[in-house]
């Protein structure tokens, strides 16, 4: 297969980022927005050894599972790649995704039940970032094509609430009425870069980052913000740099309460405009519970959480077990902890260390197998994973339980397979264990559907020690 040369085919299954494939021959094609069953005219665009990579030019018996997509760029945007799917095969698919990656990657046939839904399957989102940039025709706001730095200019989108249709018309009346300079990403030049927001409680923390020191005109944008809300603040974030990182150390607070106070799972903490929060509060509240429900906590026993981030989880158990023992690198966020602990009162009940977990976890167990207590490990790590380091501390000091929240599928069964002896490093790589000896078994694994109309899902996975 050659570059620009079509062909016609019928669609066998969905790959895990919810695009069709074909098989041709030799060759296994990919093509997003195709469905199974569906037989498409598909151009080439791409071919290395036996993988293609095609995009569908017309689709000639359209699937039953197949709907029309909310969003008008939907395909040029590249944020959602399963809104053509009806609601019910996204689930399915996620379901498939997560078992083929224990399967093909840990060598591990585990029940995987259908991953459960989210209460909304749009307007579910409480954060947007919207990239702001100079382009041919003036300020363009909306969000990055696919693996691109260009603009999909958009007027508002079906995965935020309605809110977001209203700080887009903001942004512009704001950036034209006051001739505010916008970021050009070819000369690394203009003022505004992004719009961060995020939701809590129906207030919105409104966020400018700028490539400068001082916004102008703010006086003018408090007044336009007012035109378009009745609740929020006004942040402007300083970030210079040219590499793709949204966010810049430095937050001002220009307008209302720096903070917002909510309560959420029976814990009360702050929410700031650096504040990490799940992106969809109900399928969040419901994987803490499982977290809980799953660990089996009680007075005698001690929660040890890595990778605790701003505390929430830590305080949530902190309230049920003997104590809960939060681990995070990043000091701010153990800052956040600490105020978490002292708002809801946990004294002695929550402990917060900044450290890498690999370090002081062995320390800790140590310690606390010294009072004979229960010891359960939650693991919450970002797209990569557990670090190996922890993976063997994990495996030396040999905790009751392993709760792991997820959100790679990837690198779940990587972790798991590891811990329960499937897979094995030999000469660098990681290959199947022949001869397991497993420490761990898997008491459940259960995905969640975080983020409708992605391809992306949430899974929580409880290990059990052998007794």
């Amino acid at each position: 297969m050659l570059k620009n040369q079509e062909f016609v085919g019928v669609v066998s299954r969905l790959g895990s980022n919810g695009e069709g494939i074909i098989k041709e021959g030799n060759y296994t094609v990919f093509i997003p927005y195709a469905l199974p069953n569906e037989k498409i005219k598909y151009k080439v665009l791409k071919a290395k050894n036996n993988v293609v990579f095609a995009k569908a030019i017309e689709i000639y018996t359209p699937a039953e599972e197949r709907v029309r997509p909310q969003c008008p760029v939907y395909e040029k945007c590249g944020g959602c790649q399963l809104q053509h799917l009806k609601y019910k095969l996204q689930l399915k698919l996620k379901t498939k995704t997560v078992k083929d990656c224990f399967s093909k990657i840990a060598f591990i046939d585990t029940k995987v039940p259908l991953t459960e839904r989210s209460e909304l399957e749009y307007g579910y989102r409480n954060k947007l970032q919207l990239p702001v940039r100079a382009e041919n025709f003036g300020c363009e706001i909306g969000f990055f094509a696919s693996g691109s730095h260009r603009i999909v200019p958009i007027n508002g989108c079906p995965i935020h609430p309605e809110w977001c249709t209203r700080v887009i018309k903001a942004i512009k009346k704001y950036v034209k009425m006051n001739n505010i300079s916008v970021y050009s990403d070819r000369a690394g030049d203009g003022l505004l870069k992004h719009v961060v927001v995020r939701a809590v409680d129906g207030k919105l923390l409104i966020t400018f980052v700028i490539n400068g020191d001082v916004l102008p005109c703010v006086n003018e944008l408090i007044a336009t913000l007012k035109e378009y809300f009745n609740d929020f603040s006004l942040f402007v974030n300083i970030n210079k740099l040219g590499n793709n990182v949204i966010l810049g150390e430095r937050f001002i607070c220009l307008f209302g309460k720096d903070k917002v106070i909510t309560n959420d799972c029976g814990i009360k903490y702050e929410i700031g405009p650096a504040s990490f929060m799940q992106v969809n509060d109900n399928v969040k509240r419901r994987i803490y519970q499982e977290a809980v429900k799953s660990a089996e906590v009680d007075s005698e026993t001690v929660v040890i959480d890595a990778y605790s981030g701003a505390g929430m989880l830590t305080a949530i158990f902190a309230q049920r077990a003997k104590k809960a023992i939060g681990i995070e690198i990043i000091k701010e966020a153990v800052e956040c902890a600490d105020s978490l602990k002292n708002i809801n009162s946990l004294g002695d009940k929550m402990e917060n260390i900044c450290a890498p977990c690999e370090d002081v976890l062995p320390e800790i167990m140590k310690r606390e197998r010294a009072e004979n207590a229960k010891c359960v490990l939650v693991v919450d790590p970002p797209r990569q994973g557990v670090d190996e380091k922890l993976i063997n501390a994990i495996k030396e000091t040999k905790p009751d339980k392993v709760i792991y929240i997820s959100c790679s599928p990837q690198t779940l069964a990587r972790d798991v397979g590891l811990l329960t002896d499937t897979l094995t490093r030999k000469d660098g790589e990681l290959v199947k264990n022949e001869e397991p000896n497993p420490i761990y078994e898997i008491d459940l694994v259960k995905p969640y559907d975080m983020f409708p109309q992605t391809k992306h899902v949430e899974t929580l996975v409880c290990l059990t020690k052998k007794s």
